[in-house]
Parts: C-alpha cells; sequence; structure tokens
C-alpha cells in the first residue's frame, strides 16, 4: 500500500532528543517586562504602602478633644511650645482651640496648671494669685506696696472663690479700697466690682448673684453691700440695688410683682384649659400692686357711754388751810400809845387834834378749801400700718379660639364660641380672680381665631441628611486611603504581574508507541516512550483528514502495520 504515513518495516531506531530548556522564572520574566510597565508597578507599590501606612497612623491618633477652648493667641502659644515641649501630638482649630488625644486630656490639664497655664481664660486657677504674694516680701518695702500687694491679694483669694461656682468660666475682681486717715467724718468707704464670665448658655438667679454680693462685702471691712456691682460679660448689671427707673420698683418688687401676675394666670389656665382645649386659651393677667409704706396714729376720747354707765374716778384731791393772825397795835409811838383811847372827836377851826393814844388793832382769819376730783374718760390708741404689696387692682384679659364644627356633609369650619358659654367663662375667671368690683377689677374674655403657622419640615433628600452627612465627615478620610489602595492594586500592581506570570502549558501531541525491527521494546513506562509533539503538526493534520475522509484505507494501513507488512 503506496501512501505518505506508512511505516517501514526496517525503520530506524528512534532518537529521544533531550528536553528543551527549563522556564523563565517569575523574576527573570519580572525583570523582561518593559520600562514602563516597571515603572507602572512601582508607583503601584508606592501608592499602596503609603496608603497603609497614612491608614495606621490615622487610626493610631484615635479621637481629639478640647483641652483648651477660647485662648487668645499668647496663652495658646505657650500651651501649644509645653505640648511641643512634652512631645504631644495636637490640633488647633479656630476660635483658640487646642485639640489633645481623648486618654491624654486630664492629665495634661493639672501639668500645664502646675505650669501656671493658661495665664488667663479657662478659669484656671494659676492665672491668679492669692495670699501667698504676701510670701514674697522684699527688704525695704514701703506701706504703699505692702497695702496694694495685700489687695491683690484679696482680690485674687475672691476670684478664686467666684470661679469655683459651676456657672462661672471666669471672674475678676477689682477693690476700690481709699486710704483712711485719722479723721472720722473724711473717711471714704470702699467699693468693689466683679466682672463674670459666664459658661456657655449658663446664667445666675437673683439668689446666686446676692450670694456673690454678699462674699464680697463681707470680705473687705466697712464695705456696705450697695457698693458692690456685678457685671456679665456683655457688660449687663446683675446687680441692681436701686429702683428701676423704668417702672419705679426694685429688682425685688419687680420680681414679686411678677410672682402675683403668674399666680393668677396660672389659675386660669387651670381652670379654663379642660374647658377649651389645649392651646385654645390665652390670657394675661395685670396687677397694680401698692408698695408704698404708710403708718398712721389715731387717739379717740369720749365719754363713758351706757345707761347704767358711772363715772369711774381716777383720782380726788381734797385741799384746806386756815389762817389767823393776832392784834397788833397801833396809833403814834410814844407815851400816848399805852394810855387808854378817847373818843374820836372832830377837829374844830381846823386846829390839831390832840394825839391819839395807841389803840390795839383788830385781828384777822383766813379759811380756804379747795377739792379736785378726775374722772376717768374712753380713750383709743390706733396706729395704722399698712401691708407692703397689697393688690391695689387686677385686671385679666383671656382670648379663646374659635371651635371647630363639622357639619353634616364632613365640612369643618371654625365657628366663635357662643356668647352665654363666654359669659360662664368670665364668672369663672372672676371667681378665680377674687374679682372686687370696688377696687376697680376688671375681666374680659374674647372669642377669636388663632393663626397657627403651619411650618412644614424641610423634605431633605437622603444624602442630604444630618446623620449621613457627619459619617460621611468621619469616613471620608479612611475611604480615600483604601480607594488609593486598590486604584493601586488593581490599576499598577496587577497588570504588572499578570504580564509577569508563566504562560499556560501548550497542548501536548498525541504519541504513538512504534515498533522497532526487533522485539524489544524503547524504555519508557509503558514499554514506549511518550514522544513530544513536533513543533509543525502538517503531518498528522493530514493523516486526520485521511482517517475522515477515507477510514477503510486508514484501517487497511493499520491492519498492516500489525501484521509487520510493508506499505
Amino acid at each position: 500500500m503506496d501512501t505518505a504515513l506508512s511505516a517501514p518495516a526496517a525503520a530506524a531506531p528512534v532518537m529521544i532528543t533531550p528536553a528543551a530548556d527549563a522556564p523563565a522564572t517569575f523574576v527573570q520574566r519580572l525583570n523582561g517586562l518593559p520600562l514602563r510597565s516597571k515603572l507602572t508597578m512601582g508607583a503601584g507599590l508606592l501608592a499602596l504602602a503609603g496608603a497603609v501606612l497614612a491608614i495606621t497612623l490615622w487610626s493610631a491618633q484615635g479621637d481629639y478633644r478640647p483641652l483648651f477652648s477660647g485662648l487668645s493667641d499668647k496663652d495658646g502659644g505657650a500651651v501649644i511650645g509645653q505640648l511641643s515641649a512634652l512631645q504631644v501630638p495636637y490640633k488647633h482649630e479656630a476660635g483658640g482651640t487646642i485639640l489633645v488625644p481623648a486618654g491624654q486630656v486630664y492629665e495634661l490639664r493639672m501639668k500645664l496648671a502646675a505650669q501656671g497655664l493658661p495665664k488667663s481664660g479657662s478659669g484656671s486657677i494659676g492665672s491668679t494669685v492669692g495670699f501667698e504674694l504676701m510670701d514674697k516680701s522684699s527688704i525695704g518695702q514701703t506701706q504703699f506696696n505692702e497695702r496694694l500687694n495685700f489687695q491683690r491679694a484679696l482680690e485674687g483669694e475672691l476670684t478664686r472663690t467666684i470661679t469655683a461656682m459651676s456657672d462661672v468660666a471666669d471672674a475678676r475682681v477689682h477693690l476700690a479700697m481709699p486710704q483712711q486717715n485719722g479723721f472720722f467724718r473724711e473717711q471714704q468707704k470702699p467699693s468693689a466690682s466683679v466682672m463674670l464670665t459666664l459658661r456657655g448658655g449658663r446664667s445666675l438667679d437673683r439668689s446666686q448673684i446676692a450670694g456673690i454680693v454678699h462674699l464680697v462685702s463681707s470680705s473687705v471691712p466697712e464695705l456696705a453691700p450697695k457698693a458692690v456691682s456685678v457685671l456679665d460679660q456683655t457688660g449687663a448689671l446683675l446687680s441692681q440695688t436701686g429702683a428701676d427707673p423704668a417702672t419705679g420698683l426694685d429688682g425685688q418688687q419687680l420680681q414679686y410683682k411678677q410672682q402675683i401676675e403668674a399666680g393668677y394666670n396660672k389659675r386660669i389656665f387651670e381652670l379654663l384649659e379642660p374647658v377649651v382645649g389645649r392651646d385654645n386659651l390665652r390670657s394675661t393677667v395685670t396687677a397694680d400692686v401698692d408698695f408704698s409704706q404708710t403708718e398712721a396714729t389715731a387717739e379717740e376720747y369720749r365719754p363713758n357711754q351706757g345707761p347704767n354707765a358711772q363715772a369711774a374716778v381716777r383720782s380726788s384731791q381734797n385741799s384746806e388751810s386756815n389762817n389767823a393772825n393776832a392784834a397788833l397795835p397801833t396809833g403814834v409811838p410814844g407815851a400816848a400809845t399805852n394810855q387808854p383811847p378817847v373818843p374820836a372827836t372832830a377837829p374844830i377851826n381846823g386846829a390839831s387834834a390832840p394825839l391819839q393814844a395807841a389803840q390795839s388793832g383788830a385781828g384777822s382769819n383766813n379759811s380756804r378749801r379747795e377739792q379736785v376730783t378726775n374722772y376717768e374718760v374712753d380713750k383709743t390708741v390706733r396706729v395704722t400700718r399698712s401691708a407692703v404689696g397689697n393688690v391695689r387692682r387686677l385686671n385679666a384679659a383671656i382670648v379663646v379660639n374659635h371651635r371647630p364644627v363639622t357639619d353634616a356633609k364632613g365640612k369643618t369650619t371654625q365657628q366663635p364660641v357662643p356668647a352665654e358659654e363666654i359669659a360662664r367663662l368670665t364668672e369663672l375667671v372672676k371667681e378665680a380672680m377674687g374679682f372686687d368690683g370696688e377696687r376697680g377689677d376688671s375681666v374680659k374674655v374674647i372669642s377669636a381665631p388663632f393663626v397657627i403657622d403651619r411650618t412644614e419640615p424641610a423634605d431633605l433628600p437622603f444624602y442630604k441628611q444630618p446623620w449621613l452627612l457627619d459619617i460621611a465627615r468621619s469616613a471620608i478620610v479612611p475611604l480615600a486611603f483604601v480607594a488609593i489602595a486598590l486604584i493601586a492594586v488593581f490599576g499598577m500592581i496587577r497588570p504588572a504581574i499578570k504580564a509577569a506570570a508563566a504562560p499556560p502549558p501548550e497542548e501536548k501531541a498525541e504519541t504513538v508507541d512504534e515498533v522497532v525491527d526487533d522485539a524489544e521494546l524503547l524504555p519508557g513506562p509503558d514499554g514506549m516512550p511518550r514522544l513530544e509533539a513536533p513543533l509543525h503538526n502538517e503531518k498528522l493534520d493530514r493523516a486526520r483528514t485521511l482517517a475522515r475522509e477515507n477510514p477503510v484505507a486508514v484501517a487497511n494501513i493499520v491492519r498492516d502495520w500489525m501484521e509487520g507488512q510493508s506499505a
């Protein structure tokens, strides 16, 4: 059989060629890449290392908390310098805020306070000096310097005490202590001013302000509470000792008036709100309070009254005197005095009468009697002191919202409250207030529609929600690092590694066992070695084509091979 595929019976022995060179390693293939691929892979590796390092450092930093806030530039620079000396990481934000790792906040505060930082603000005790200033006395110190140091020390101690309050962030105390002299009338009284810096959203009530005033006035001799002024950081005067020029009332009187009005207003709400419904009532009460102090004293006298009233003797006094005098001699002194008296005769012709003998005068007898009787009279002494804070007049104004009424068709409309019900509500308010028409009280109740501003909440999209924005701000840094790492891995490193990877193994050609002219088989596991497929498979392709087109001829050729016959 003549064909190209027939094998001669006496064929030469098959020669086994040595295997090809060993395949190149990954490093060799990587070195064989183009320069551009090598540079891309190197840049990707650097980007990946930088992203991993940045993520590690960012996660190691942890949470930062404010160490101090609201510091001035001078104090902020001093604090930052000390933090740098302590090798503590920090962040400086706007508004004088310094951030440090959360785990070191309290430790750093104590360390900086021991060094007197910050000098001002933040309510630090180290920013003020107290009586420890008196420990540093120098030689040759004058009396003026000693008095000035004592004043500074007293101001510092008062500042420390006031800043210990929870609502006070910082305070400054100024004392005006004039030098006293030996003249009592010319001595000036001291005064004080306190400047408070309150914490955010905090305020002091009247009792706390009075406590600060009492603290300062009690710490300085001869300092009256009225001479202490307390201000806040906005410049508003907190301690008002005089009357308000607008109302003429002082702080306590104004507070008492507001309490009375709030009490009456609460009574009206508690009484009418269950009747008209919640948020359907508005009321206001104005009280005219009399704070004048008057005192009157009256004495009334009236006689004893009643049909059987008898005068009561209070005192009785009797006085009686009797005065009797003996007869005394009268006449011309001399010898004739001792003669008995003769009858008196009228002179004749103007001739003088002879001397009269002395006569004895008649005696006198005076008697006096006096009686005084005092009777009791009814007496009334009345002292009237008017009470302070009497209510002279009350005025109340109440507005009731219209009522919703639904008709048979289901339509709801707002209608005013009937007049009969308004009258009943007015009577209830009068009873609750203790209405007194004689003093001029007035109550007015009306019905009016309330205007309600229907402010619908803004429908923000999902991507604008505040909570989502907060999460995005906190996660944007790590996500950016992760994105950089992914781009470096899949965009730069992976293509280079894929290009340098080993090529896939080639298909092995089919092998046949050939028999030489003798009975000896070629060495191999099955008697015959597996030969490598030729690089050019043209003959094999022609044989396969022949086997498909003429299988009978191929079968004969195989049979001849099996029988050992040549073609």
